[in-house]
């Protein structure tokens, strides 16, 4: 039985929920939030909806006790009102850290032995906090990070290029966040680097990059936040760890020689990190890495 749990049912704790029960994904979701009111009102919705779909899951609420069985769980609290226009995911901090205080133990004295999957902001600095928190590996522990970041920029090449999105690989790199970084080296466009293609001749490789970080906060200045792209990240890698699929993507995974958690490419598997992925960056490249989890490491450091 796949079995998942949420705590946050914000807009991208709920579109998480909508996605595992509607395709069919979960056979058991445990829903908790502050807001009880709000947690049975998921719930009813949930259940509701499935007199519509050709699947079953079973739906529980407010139940700590609940998450000792739970496969994946996902923590998805947060503020989006703090962070929103253009501002700095890092605002959220004192806020989310204060949150992941509060549950760690909880989740601790469930009995929890699965995997849990951080969506919550900053994500490399939260991830890092809740694995010292809770205790776990830090292959059990991990990050969306720069995942939906890397789709951004999928997006943003195949735009200007004129190719699907998925035919654009390749990594943002760092803080899920303004220090993140296009590693250019790693991107290839139909098989072929992308600095090497004529049409990319004349690119401005910074204005690229910078298109695709703005990309988060021209969606959340649209709608008041952003829930879509990044719940079905979240549930991608879920997805990648029960079914053992070996998906190399970058998350928010532990890095040994920064001792933190940045966002960087990985093996998702039926083990969680399976194993970071050693990838060549070019001197600058590896400049901006190093500067970028330097700064996640000494925020999370200042909580003590």
């Amino acid at each position: 039985m796949r079995k998942f749990g949420i705590i946050g049912l914000g807009n991208v704790g709920r579109t998480v929920a909508y996605t595992l029960v509607t395709k069919g994904i979960a056979d058991s979701l445990v829903l908790i939030d502050k807001d009880q009111k709000k947690a049975r009102a998921e719930q009813l919705d949930l259940q509701d909806a499935q007199a519509r779909l050709n699947t079953t899951t079973q739906v529980t609420i407010q139940d700590y006790d609940n998450l000792k069985d739970v496969d994946i769980l996902y923590i998805s609290a947060g503020d989006i009102s703090i962070s929103t226009n253009g501002g700095d995911r890092f605002d959220e901090f004192k806020f989310t850290a204060a949150v992941v205080k509060e549950i760690a133990p909880k989740i601790v004295a469930s009995g929890f032995k699965g995997f849990i999957i951080d969506i919550m902001n900053p994500c490399d600095a939260v991830t890092s906090y809740l694995q010292k928190l809770t205790g776990f590996s830090k292959q059990r522990v991990f990050g969306t990070g720069t995942f939906l970041d890397t789709a951004r920029m999928q997006r943003v090449v195949g735009e200007k290029l004129n190719v699907n999105p998925r035919s654009v690989e390749g990594y943002v790199l760092g803080e899920h966040g303004n220090t993140q970084f296009v590693a250019w080296s790693s991107v290839r466009v139909q098989g072929e680097a992308i600095q090497d293609l004529p049409e990319a001749k004349n690119f401005d490789f910074d204005k690229l990059a910078d298109e695709a970080k703005q990309g988060a906060w021209e969606v959340a200045s649209g709608k008041g936040f952003t829930s879509d792209a990044i719940a079905t990240c979240g549930v991608s890698l879920g997805q990648a760890v029960l079914s053992d699929a070996r998906l190399v993507c970058p998350v928010s995974g532990y890095s040994k020689k920064y001792d933190t958690y940045v966002g960087l490419p990985a093996i998702v598997g039926k083990n969680g990190i399976e194993s970071v992925v050693d990838l060549p960056l070019t001197d600058e490249e590896t400049k901006k890495f190093a500067s970028s989890a330097q700064m996640i490491h000494d925020n999370v450091a200042k909580l003590g």
